[in-house]
């Protein structure tokens, strides 16, 4: 059998034929049908395809970290889908939140850093963008990292009208990559950025430096 290098599908509109798009619920979050057939990969065309699409919008997260003192901001918050597969439902993770009208990402980063954690970003880096989930969600993440200083990281904070209560933490790198090898650390946002982190700390510490 003769072995072919992968290459990615070339997207164009017309290989996707939308036959019906419905909300089926708008509350905080909407859900919307979508009934659609598209081109296959062996010429002609899918049967129609009916799903579910969760619509949540697109989001930042951030994970602040301390050059200095070799320590990242973290967050922990209650978050109740992961009752179902978790030791505990209260999570560690990066700061992160929702865009609002006419932010930029940068500016997520920055309101979302201070409303959950108190903190002031010194600078920021784009790391990358995922699709959290894009069989059922169209909802694109956002990963940067932002040189903090970390001294007075602490305390409780978060919204009182969203009935958020986010507690900060100050974790060493050692601390947090035994926290992401022993599973302690399990959600998307916080495991990408971590490694993320991780492949990159020398060019983002040189970045850092080179902007001061």
């Amino acid at each position: 059998m003769q072995n072919h290098k992968p290459t990615p599908q070339k997207y164009r509109q017309q290989d996707i034929q939308m036959l019906e798009k419905t909300s089926l619920y708008q509350g905080f979050f909407k859900m919307l049908h979508y009934r659609f057939r598209h081109r296959l990969f062996a010429g002609g065309w899918s049967q129609p395809v009916s799903r579910e699409i969760f619509e949540r919008g697109h989001a930042v997260a951030v994970l602040p970290f301390d050059p200095v003192r070799g320590e990242f901001v973290m967050i922990e918050q209650l978050r109740i889908g992961a009752m179902a597969t978790s030791e505990s439902p209260w999570l560690l993770e990066v700061i992160a939140g929702m865009f609002e009208e006419g932010e930029s990402p940068e500016d997520v980063c920055e309101r979302e850093a201070m409303e959950e954690a108190g903190l002031e970003i010194l600078h920021l880096t784009k790391a990358m963008s995922y699709l959290s989930s894009p069989g059922g969600t169209t909802e694109r993440i956002h990963i940067y990292l932002a040189k903090v200083d970390a001294l007075h990281a602490g305390g409780i904070h978060g919204l009182e009208d969203e009935n958020e209560d986010i507690l900060v933490h100050r974790v060493s790198e050692q601390e947090a990559f035994a926290w992401l090898e022993q599973g302690k650390i399990d959600n998307a946002a916080t495991v990408i950025a971590l490694q993320w982190f991780a492949l990159n700390k020398q060019r983002l510490l040189d970045d850092w430096q080179t902007a001061a």
